[in-house]
């Protein structure tokens, strides 16, 4: 069964974007501060200090702006400009925690946050036009995608699903089938981690909940991930649902 999902609003990277661009004008605020206040402090140890402290702070802030700008142009073009790599990992690393603090502070959820920084970061990730062989694409599953009652468990071998079409394991089964494709379906952090040490793929392309989704891509830097929100109809971790042609459409967007 592939549920249709097309009524449901897409998550929107413009968020995520806005929020980077109230955190930089914070940041630069800070170094702004950081040189005005002790300015007459080191001009009693020596007079060209200001003058000094004043261009090193410049610099940082040009930096700061300079990345901000690089990040949205990337985002906006859909092209890799420059250090698109190392950029993402700013994202990841830096700017995600500040920015979830701000946002808390305005009032919004960590969830819309994280739902915005996905498709931020797979905005990223395609920017970079990577080709992959299908041999080094990894497509990830949560369990919960399968029925809780059904008496077939796929966490072993997705190929083990007898095609019923009661959940949407079937139609995944047959995109890995159709491309040849790795699928491997975990039943929690730990074994995700695990199977993507030992599969060494080049692409993790990963379904799960917006918190499970921003902490793999946190866990799997440098490796590029592609993250494709769930459905949760009856709650968390139950009988959940994802559109497969969104699965398909992110896959042909980085096969070779």
């Amino acid at each position: 069964m592939s549920r249709n999902t097309d009524n449901q609003k897409p998550p929107q990277k413009r968020l995520f974007v806005a929020l980077m661009g109230v955190t930089c004008i914070l940041v630069v605020g800070l170094i702004y501060l950081g040189w005005y206040i002790p300015t007459k402090g080191l001009a009693n140890i020596h007079p060209d200090l200001p003058r000094w402290a004043g261009m090193i702070f410049g610099i940082l802030s040009g930096i700061a702006l300079f990345g901000t700008l690089l990040l949205v142009l990337t985002t906006a073009l859909g092209k890799d400009i420059l250090f698109t790599k190392f950029m993402r990992g700013v994202v990841i690393k830096f700017l995600l925690p500040l920015i979830e603090q701000i946002g808390r502070l305005c009032g919004i959820s960590k969830d819309t946050i994280r739902q915005s920084f996905v498709a931020m970061n797979n905005s990223l990730v395609i920017s970079q036009r990577l080709k992959i062989k299908p041999d080094r694409i990894l497509i990830l599953l949560p369990h919960c995608l399968q029925l809780s009652d059904c008496e077939i468990k796929v966490t072993g071998d997705i190929n083990k699903c007898v095609g019923c079409g009661r959940c949407t394991i079937m139609g995944l089964a047959e995109i890995g089938r159709k491309y040849h494709i790795d699928i491997s379906v975990a039943t929690g952090g730990t074994l995700a981690r695990k199977v993507i040490i030992e599969k060494r793929p080049k692409l993790v392309l990963a379904v799960a909940c917006e918190r499970d989704l921003t902490s793999g891509i946190k866990d799997c830097y440098p490796l590029p991930v592609i993250g494709v929100l769930n459905d949760r109809p009856y709650g968390p971790c139950y009988n959940t649902l994802v559109d497969v042609t969104k699965i398909e459409e992110a896959l042909l967007s980085v096969l070779a």
